[in-house]
């Protein structure tokens, strides 16, 4: 199979190197294929440590191929959700590959924990944590598990096939819903207002659609913790998620941390928002417009447009970042421009047997694009930067870590955004909304956040409930600004816009939290680029082979969100906006 093998000295070689333990024609057709090497795994015997070192190789080389032929399955489905071959193809896996496969994994994981030699292995971090890891995986196990785990993966991919099916008409042409979202930055309030109600009255078709289908999501998954043994299913899934470096409490005072710090600065932005447009409230589609009349900033045509500019950004940075991208591209590991029946949202996917990552996204011309593109470039970068590690575990990332190589790439690439900017006003205004957009999406991160501590301690709830529960967390981290009158329907229901609720639970305060080290990694970039950018490097390599706080340190970083922490660092964006 190809693989593609990358240089420190910025030049990338292409090689074809033969699996070392997996057939070269594997493909995962059928489950005898993918049983045969179970049973030879846990079947094998091991006579010393070094036997033992190529077994968890051989698990680790499985464990690649399997996820990625997944991976392929997931990326071609949301890609084009209109397809049901690609949709049955992805259905496969799931329900035919992965229910087979958790049985083996459990005994795998047995096996692997009674051998001698992993008090000696652990000596040396990156197996403490893989272990560690492991251990938790053995203690959540449950076989009655299985079928449910399988309804949820997927009931989950509905939403996807739902949403990407959503889209209007208007001006005689059929626009998704990243396209529409841009005339919401039109000077014309009456533009804004008439494709703002064409949004929100083809959302409503599906509302309750996406209730029930949550309501399903929220029942199985605390069945699933239940029978592991758990009190509720954020028991559950913070050992589930290895959050092992910070608490519940945590999350809770991070919570209180932004409503009491961050939204005097929305509403403070908001009333200026509103004093600039002549009203004393904002409307639900003011609040993306410039005040002052501009039209929306529009950095490039097209998804090859974007691309090329991301490029010439990344070199300018690093001449590793530029080629992890060209090499992207030139594999055709990208699919970036908005179309229909396309899933909404963005990601940069691992591939861990070929080292190289999937960018999707939903471009549609907008300055918006341009972040997200950086941010999945900066995730594609970690992949590059980690792809050497020894085992698969190893580079399976704690969301905080991996959030930290995206966000901090968004910051660290804004002074060179005249790429797409030729005129220092727009350039100006881009870095604005970037700014802007790091306060602005904590409250949302805390609201998103606490919704799932409350909907998950909470499983019998019902769907009144979980509606007056949302619009209780609007008071708590909203400014008071905006005025839904007439569109009352449209706020309760605002939160089915969050993919991360219906198909990753609880991922989402690692924005958060990997937010406030991007900050730090951006201040430091400000002292000194050529030692944050190393110290940024030398973390990301790290892959999961040391503990989160470690890591952070790596990066010249605290791990620490505290109310302090979050107040020192909002604060250098406060002065940086009044710079602008």
């Amino acid at each position: 199979m190809r693989v593609v093998s990358l240089r420190l000295d910025d030049l990338f070689l292409c090689l074809y190197e033969m699996r070392k333990y997996i057939a070269a024609d594997f493909a995962c057709n059928n489950w005898n294929e993918v049983e045969a090497y179970l049973i030879e795994l846990s079947e094998r015997n091991w006579s010393d440590k070094a036997d033992f070192i190529k077994w968890l190789k051989d698990k680790s080389e499985l464990e690649a191929v399997l996820e990625e032929n997944m991976a392929w399955r997931y990326i071609r489905m949301t890609i084009d959700t209109t397809d049901t071959a690609k949709t049955e193809a992805y259905q496969f896996f799931v329900t035919e590959i992965q229910p087979n496969l958790a049985p083996y994994e459990d005994r795998l994981n047995q096996k692997m924990m009674a051998a001698p030699w992993i008090a000696e292995l652990s000596e040396d971090e990156a197996y403490a944590i893989y272990f560690r890891s492991t251990r938790t995986a053995l203690d959540l196990f449950r076989e009655e598990n299985i079928p449910l785990e399988t309804e949820i993966n997927t009931l989950s991919q509905e939403y996807g096939a739902i949403s990407g099916q959503q889209t209007i008409e208007y001006n005689g042409k059929t626009l998704t819903m990243p396209q529409a979202a841009i005339f919401l930055k039109n000077p014309d309030e009456a533009i804004r207002k008439e494709v703002f109600e064409l949004i929100a009255n083809r959302r409503r078709e599906d509302r309750e659609k996406l209730d029930e289908l949550f309501t399903k999501l929220v029942k199985l998954r605390h069945q699933v913790a239940v029978n592991a043994g758990c009190t509720d299913y954020r028991d559950y899934k913070f050992k589930a998620l290895g959050r092992f470096d910070y608490s519940i409490q945590d999350c809770l005072d991070f919570h209180t941390s932004i409503a009491e710090l961050i939204v005097p600065m929305i509403r403070t932005m908001q009333q200026e928002q509103a004093r600039l447009l002549g009203k004393d409230l904002l409307k639900p589609w003011d609040t993306e417009v410039d005040p002052t009349g501009k039209a929306p900033l529009k950095p490039f045509e097209s998804g090859t447009e974007l691309l090329a500019g991301s490029v010439d950004i990344f070199g300018k940075l690093d001449g590793y970042f530029r080629d992890c991208l060209t090499t992207m591209d030139k594999e055709g590991y990208m699919d970036l421009d908005s179309k229909q029946g396309k899933a909404p949202g963005g990601y940069n996917y691992p591939l861990y047997e070929s080292g190289i990552p999937f960018i999707f996204m939903n471009a549609a011309s907008a300055q918006r694009d341009v972040v997200t593109m950086v941010h999945e470039g900066g995730h594609a970068v970690h992949s590059f930067l980690s792809r050497e590690l020894e085992l698969t575990g190893f580079k399976s990332l704690p969301s905080e870590v991996a959030e930290l190589a995206s966000m901090s790439m968004e910051l660290m690439t804004m002074d060179h955004w005249d790429r797409f900017y030729s005129d220092e006003t727009d350039l100006k205004r881009a870095k604005k909304e970037q700014l802007e957009s790091v306060l602005k999406v904590l409250p949302w991160i805390a609201t998103i956040d606490a919704f799932q501590h409350w909907i998950y301690t909470h499983p019998e709830h019902t769907t009144a409930e979980r509606t007056a529960y949302w619009l209780e967390l609007g008071k708590r981290f909203g400014t008071g600004m905006l005025d839904y009158a007439g569109y009352e329907d449209v706020r309760e229901s605002s939160w089915q816009r969050q993919v991360h609720l219906f198909e990753v639970p609880f991922y989402y305060i690692e924005y958060g939290i990997a937010q406030l080290g991007a900050l730090g990694v951006w201040k430091n970039f400000k002292s000194n680029p050529a030692e944050a950018l190393t110290q940024y490097k030398a973390a990301l390599k790290l892959g999961y082979t040391r503990s989160i706080p470690a890591i952070y340190e790596t990066a010249g970083l605290k791990f620490d969100f505290s109310k302090e922490n979050v107040k020192e660092l909002t604060s250098l964006v406060d002065q940086e906006l009044n710079k602008l």
